[in-house]
């Protein structure tokens, strides 16, 4: 039998040591509440995230963006482009940074880059202890959460934060249902190098199976994320380093020259969920653990960094005022709520708009788009709203 060691306290335990997850364990400690990150060490990921203007403020603020900004490749312009093939196409857009006084929209930067400066900034931070391992059991109670480890170590703190994805242990056993929908899509996601540059322009070329995106990740560098058919995606998956580059090219090429390959290629089935809760007594869930978005819009791990700043918040703002974190877990719901559900529903539109050939709503999408282009003010709220909603 496993011999239990004695059983430390704390005010917060975080399950899940991906980049929310991270960031979640690193505000809480820096907003004065003891903290226990149980986490074994991030698998490769070969994945790029684009962090928009909310969430590099956030990493500003948690003094890590110093260490990224020199590995982080910066985005001045979106591009939005109709495939030319569909029935009814709107115009190609776009927006510029410098239109809202910004000069960038945000950065792209590579996810192992970004896990290794969280977890670096997380050893180092006092009044956060990492436990590298799995939770085996967690116990959700009135007075408090019991974490027992693969190892054998029990932990109690007055909050659990679920940041242990989409097969989320902390959701399972705070009893919160979860609904899950799926695409009849897939994505290929791989870096490239390319004979023109890119001036900084994210580029997404919506077609009737989904966007093709291509994000600035440095000096004639970007990173693409191709959404198509599960088949077509299968097969792309499939063709040696040459042949993906061609079959790529026939699409990016007008826009960057040539490309070729410049790193592994990772293809995943596209799919969706939302927790029906993102919070209960003694229990805040976020990043996957609480909703999970195809990668369109760089709308996924954003609206993640932006539940751990508030969780962060709710729960330091409680430990100041002397209230036990672990009661006021309707705050944090409440704080999250709109901005999870209003992404997650634009997110799905924008994908399922993509996939239909229907005359109506194509003509409707058109007249949207042509819209964005024409109307100045509607096009500054759709792109201020887009990087820091609310104001954040």
């Amino acid at each position: 039998m496993t011999r239990t060691r004695k059983t430390p306290e704390a005010d917060a335990i975080v399950v899940g040591g991906g980049p929310a997850g991270l960031l979640a364990a690193l505000l809480l400690a820096q907003g004065g509440v003891a903290t226990v990150l149980v986490a074994p060490p991030a698998p490769d990921d070969h994945r790029t995230t684009g962090l928009l203007a909310g969430s590099v403020a956030i990493l500003e603020r948690a003094g890590i963006w110093p260490a990224l900004l020199s590995v982080a490749a910066p985005m001045r312009a979106i591009r939005l482009i109709d495939d030319g093939g569909r029935r009814i196409s709107g115009p190609e857009v776009v927006f510029r940074a410098a239109e809202i006084g910004r000069e960038t929209f945000g950065h792209n930067i590579a996810n192992r880059d970004l896990v290794a400066a969280l977890a670096k900034a997380v050893a180092t931070m006092p009044g956060l202890r990492r436990v590298t391992d799995t939770a085996a059991e967690i116990r959700i109670g009135v007075g408090g959460v019991t974490v027992r480890t693969s190892g054998g170590e029990t932990l109690r703190a007055r909050l659990v934060v679920g940041a242990d994805g989409r097969n989320s242990a902390v959701r399972a056993a705070a009893g919160i249902g979860v609904r899950r929908w799926g695409y009849d899509q897939a994505a290929l996601v791989t870096t490239l190098r390319h004979a023109r540059g890119h001036d900084d322009i994210s580029t997404e070329i919506h077609t009737e199976a989904g966007p093709f995106t291509l994000v600035p990740l440095g000096d004639r560098r970007s990173s693409l994320v191709w959404v198509t058919r599960p088949a077509e995606a299968a097969a792309l998956a499939a063709l040696d380093d040459d042949a993906l580059a061609r079959a790529i090219g026939r699409r990016a090429e007008p826009i960057l020259g040539a490309v070729t390959l410049d790193g592994p290629r990772q293809d995943f089935a596209l799919s969706g969920l939302a927790a029906r809760r993102l919070a209960v007594p003694r229990v805040a869930l976020v990043g996957e653990a609480a909703h999970a978005l195809p990668p369109i819009g760089a709308q996924g791990l954003n609206l993640g960094f932006r539940d751990a700043a508030a969780i962060a918040e709710v729960a330091a703002g409680a430990i100041r005022a002397g209230i036990d974190p672990g009661a006021v877990m309707a705050r944090y719901e409440a704080r999250r709520r709109g901005d999870v559900a209003s992404r997650s529903a634009g997110v799905d539109l924008l994908n399922r708009s993509l996939l239909t050939d229907a005359a109506p709503a194509l003509a409707l999408r058109a007249l949207a788009l042509q819209a964005v282009k024409r109307v100045a003010p509607l096009r500054r709220l759709l792109m201020r709203e887009g990087i820091a909603p609310g104001g954040l």
